[in-house]
């Protein structure tokens, strides 16, 4: 196989959010009233939530359900229904800002693509868009700026814990209360599309609703496999963590190796330590007090069971030091049999293993007789914001929102996730878009509307028809033993000034424990000097909060 080029990876990145490795932003803010006042949300009423009405779109192949269960097509649909009546724009220009995973977009005067999208808007868009690796830099001047020089529409992107980001957002961004809580969201009908758990993991800041949700599915990190390897080891419903480690023996011989991880992913820590059913991240119990995941014994007996799987030889031995990049390729390549991913990589995992393996997304184990779970993910990848402005011109803007979170299916969908037909894509045999060169360049990586606001997603791989059935049969097995981390759409002060460095330093730990630098009793003295460093301050403060929320 050649070597995955960059668009490739950039494709596989902007699919899964393989950035987004710190928890989420509305949830990571201070309560310091020095700037912005008190954002906690205890002792504040509560804005009502949006009112949920799925928006119109055509019925799916294969049915979501009321526990989370997506929605799934195995084939596009053959009619595209509309779902905005209006030309939402007034012919007035728009600033928009978004972080993007690819490289910076052609300009707007030789993008097809952008004219087009601001064509069926009604407005002129002028896109600013923040590489990854500068967002943090470039929001913290955005932040410190002007108010009168902020972007009308900016994308708060989760992936980064920002500094005193809900003060900002309180301070310098439109109150969407009155616009979208409860049954005004009406008004905006595929904003009414947005599931309410997107909005309660998105969070209020100070009671309030400043922003629009991204939703994401409920199954987060996810341990991809290379199905036939796997299968041919042994792998099998049921299985348990002695299973998971004679297929993983079976599977590891001369160079190729069972487990591959990447810099930064603690050897896959939090697949396994949910296949223990330890909590990701927070638990709270029936009194509303919050545990941390790291003080669970099954919790430690995971990052145990990882050790002993590294000491054998199943990882990659370049585990710790491979770039997501890298440890990518080795897997299609076939180095190594599996990699930890967000779900989302699916989008672009299948169409990059075609006719080199088959890919498939891990069921978890049981551990001494119980079966594992999974990590739940936040519902919320991100969300939007807008600049203060009079009434008339928030109505404009949430219109054009509401054009790019059309559902799947339906004619504003194929626009902003496809492009224009004959230009960007062609059909393919079964209808589905085929993706020209040009739709590479222009599109959905390097100019992402998409982070601005989406419709709910639905499980589709154009010309991958047997790949939608395969993942919403997982889903319907490990949806309901996904593992939610009680924290998500809470407010901590400490998490907000210390929890970044602090779960830095764990990270660390369990990588040297896992990779055999340091031994498994390490693990007490960091977890002690993560409380005491702020850890049950956390807890404190989210227990307040939850107590608040509910």
């Amino acid at each position: 196989m050649s070597r995955m080029s960059r668009r490739t990876l950039l494709r596989s990145l902007a699919a899964t959010g393989a950035a987004a490795s710190v928890p989420g932003l509305l949830s990571a803010c201070t309560s310091s009233s020095a700037a912005g006042g008190n954002v906690s949300n205890a002792g504040k009423k509560l804005a009502p939530w949006p009112t949920y009405h799925a928006a119109s779109g055509p019925a799916p192949d294969l049915a979501p359900t009321g526990a989370g269960v997506q929605a799934g097509f195995t084939s596009y649909p053959s009619h595209l229904v509309g779902s905005v009546s209006h030309t939402p724009g007034d012919g007035s220009t728009i600033k928009v800002m978004s972080v993007t995973f690819g490289t910076p977009p052609k300009p707007e005067a030789g993008n097809q693509y952008w004219k087009a999208v601001e064509k069926a808007l009604g407005v002129k868009i002028e896109y600013t868009v923040i590489p990854t690796d500068d967002y943090q830099t470039k929001m913290a001047t955005v932040m410190a700026g002007d108010p009168g020089s902020l972007p009308d529409v900016i994308n708060m992107f989760s992936g980064f814990v920002l500094p005193r980001e809900a003060q900002f957002v309180q301070v310098r961004a439109q109150d969407l209360t009155p616009y979208l809580s409860g049954a005004a969201v009406a008004d905006y009908p595929n904003l009414a599309g947005i599931p309410t758990q997107a909005w309660q993991d998105m969070g209020r800041i100070g009671g309030r609703i400043h922003g629009i949700p991204l939703e994401r599915p409920i199954p987060g990190s996810t341990l991809w496999l290379n199905q036939g390897d796997f299968t041919a080891a042994g792998m099998h419903d049921g299985w348990t963590a002695q299973d998971f480690t004679a297929v993983a023996r079976k599977a590891t011989h001369g160079k190729k190796y069972a487990l591959g991880s990447a810099k930064g992913s603690d050897f896959n820590n939090n697949v396994h330590s949910a296949a223990h059913n330890a909590p990701q991240g927070w638990a709270v119990d029936g009194k509303g007090a919050f545990h941390p995941g790291y003080t669970d014994e099954r919790f430690k007996a995971a990052v145990a069971y990882q050790a002993q799987l590294r000491k054998a030889g199943y990882y990659h031995p370049d585990s710790t030091s491979l770039s997501t990049a890298d440890a990518y390729t080795l897997l299609l390549n076939g180095t190594i049999g599996s990699l930890q991913n967000g779900f989302g990589n699916y989008t672009a995992l299948y169409p990059d293993s075609k006719g080199l393996l088959t890919p498939a997304p891990a069921l978890p184990y049981a551990v001494d007789g119980t079966p594992g779970g999974v990590v739940a993910a936040r519902r919320s990848f991100g969300y939007t914001i807008l600049k203060k402005a009079p009434k008339e011109r928030i109505q404009l803007l949430l219109r054009v929102l509401d054009y790019l979170a059309a559902p799947f299916g339906t004619k504003e969908y194929e626009l902003t996730h496809f492009g224009v037909e004959g230009v960007h894509f062609t059909r393919g045999t079964d209808g589905s878009p085929q993706t020209t060169e040009l739709g590479q360049v222009e599109n959905i990586t390097n100019l992402p509307f998409r982070y601005l606001a989406e419709g709910p997603q639905v499980l589709f791989v154009p010309g991958f028809p047997e790949a939608t059935r395969t993942l919403h049969a997982w889903q319907q097995k490990v949806v309901p033993v996904a593992i939610r981390d009680a924290s998500f759409g809470l407010q901590s002060a400490t998490f907000n000034a210390q929890g970044t460095t602090l779960k830095a330093d764990m990270d660390d730990t369990i990588t040297s424990v896992i990779a055999g630098r340091a031994s498994l009793s390490a693990l007490d003295g960091a977890i002690s000097k993560w409380r005491s460093g702020g850890g049950d301050r956390m807890a404190e403060e989210y227990a307040k909060e939850h107590a608040a929320n509910t």
